[in-house]
């Protein structure tokens, strides 16, 4: 019996000597295969923890409340890992900062305990995709912006994206089976809007199933072009057909903008170092 009191004080010493550290990030997706890690391909996950064994000297695991595709960009992805390292939120900032490239940013630290989750206690995620839809290319808007040259009918796009809110099963939408857990999801909000030549869809849902907002996006241009009509739309929506949806849009006009928090959980985005 002795020997278990001894394991069990080990095990709690332990994770009182381990801290989780939360982290906000911004980054450009253009060089990298998607935020999780990958043998011998470069990505986010990669390069954050390579930054934190060069500012803490461990090796840790960084996880991450969204997956984003390569190419796809983040204004406000979250991430935790734990560390041992008595360093506070604002040299984890300032040196995470130091040693990452110039296309991935902390813009936020701090701690939580161990009963975080950030992936399971997010309740919904906030994606945006650009267009640029003018008859000319723009060299400036070419890097976050996919390009439709053909006058888009937003009034009719907007139209049909309303049809995604609420909870449907989106299998139309789905290049691949996704992950366990099926292919249901609960939209939110869904719209689209126009600013002079740059259109936005937006959309905020409880998860996403892989290429989902960009096979709807491409969806919707074809809306937009009249290659199909509203009830076309809704028919590939209620259909549930793998691959029915598309084309899928290409990756670097989609950003995730907000991973958003219930509020009684103990993440806030107020408490952060920034």
């Amino acid at each position: 019996m002795r020997w278990l009191n001894s394991i069990t004080f080990a095990v709690m010493e332990f994770f009182n000597k381990i801290k989780k550290v939360v982290l906000v990030i911004e980054y450009n997706g253009r060089s990298y295969r998607g935020f999780q890690w990958q043998k011998g391909a470069p990505t986010v996950q990669d390069e954050l923890e390579k930054a934190i064994h060069k500012l803490t000297g461990e090796n840790r695991r960084v996880l991450a409340a969204c997956r984003t595709d390569a190419g796809v960009h983040a204004k406000g992805q979250v991430c935790c890992f734990r560390t041992s390292s008595r360093l506070g939120p604002l040299k984890f900032l300032d040196g995470l900062n130091h040693y990452l490239p110039d296309d991935i940013s902390v813009k936020g630290t701090g701690f939580t305990s161990e009963r975080f989750n950030v992936m399971k206690d997010a309740i919904r995620r906030e994606y945006r995709y650009r267009i640029f839809n003018r008859r000319t290319r723009s060299p400036l808007a070419s890097e976050f912006h996919f390009m439709v040259r053909k006058q888009l009918d937003t009034g009719l796009m907007d139209e049909a994206s309303k049809l995604l809110i609420g909870e449907h099963d989106f299998a139309s939408f789905v290049t691949d089976w996704d992950r366990e857990g099926g292919t249901v999801r609960r939209i939110y909000e869904a719209g689209v809007n126009r600013e002079e030549e740059e259109v936005t869809f937006h959309v905020i849902a409880n998860a996403f199933l892989t290429h989902q907002v960009r096979n709807i996006v491409g969806t919707l241009i074809k809306v937009g072009t009249g290659k199909i009509g509203i009830e076309e739309f809704k028919n590939i929506l209620e259909l549930k057909q793998l691959s029915l949806a598309g084309p899928s849009a290409p990756a670097h006009g989609l950003c995730l903008i907000k991973v958003i928090y219930a509020d009684y959980s103990e993440f806030k985005y107020e408490n952060l170092c920034t």
